[in-house]
């Protein structure tokens, strides 16, 4: 029998078995008893949220916008000689002018993305965001569906990085709003 169909037939038993609520962490399982992929493989997990922004893409960005702040990055990664690292805290500041925004992409995502719109919005901060495509999640559309979105065709190579992210990207731009006349 062919891998791909001993595990649809895992899937539909385990689904059934389970009341239709195949989890995750279950499906992440049965891959790895089908396919011979432990489960702390790339594909799945990182052992960081951080991932630094790839050198030419943020030279070709930097040349269209002109960034005068990162306002999430670290001293190791920074992109802009003015910053918000960790300490300074970049949800707790008030954004102006140009950003440059590859956020955490861990479960606080949402908050940033949340905190680029609200800014560019409340501050008229021009907002650039590199974002892993999830248009699954509440961020995606509650927030990034009112930026403009260019999907990055192929999978980002990330900081020194050997081979490419296990997720597709964007850059996502939150443009300030026009005042009403």
């Amino acid at each position: 029998m062919h891998r791909l169909d001993s595990f649809q037939k895992i899937c539909h038993i385990t689904t059934e078995l389970s009341g239709g609520a195949l989890t995750v962490r279950l499906e992440r399982l049965i891959i790895s008893l089908v396919y011979g992929v432990k489960m702390t493989s790339v594909h799945f997990m990182s052992k960081t949220d951080l991932w630094e922004t790839p050198q030419e893409l943020w030279n070709q960005l930097d040349a269209e916008f002109h960034f005068e702040i990162d306002v999430c990055a670290t001293k190791e990664n920074s992109k802009c000689s003015i910053y918000f690292d960790p300490d300074k805290d970049g949800l707790k500041q008030d954004w102006t002018g140009v950003c440059w925004m590859n956020p955490p992409y861990g479960r606080q995502i949402g908050r940033w993305i949340e905190k680029a719109f609200i800014e560019s919005q409340r501050h008229g901060a021009l907002v650039v965001c590199l974002l892993p495509v999830r248009t699954d999640t509440a961020w995606w559309h509650d927030y990034v569906s009112k930026g403009e979105i260019r999907f990055i065709r192929g999978r980002l190579k990330f900081g020194g990085g050997k081979t490419s992210a296990p997720f597709p990207s964007a850059v996502v731009i939150f443009r300030p709003s026009l005042p009403v006349i």
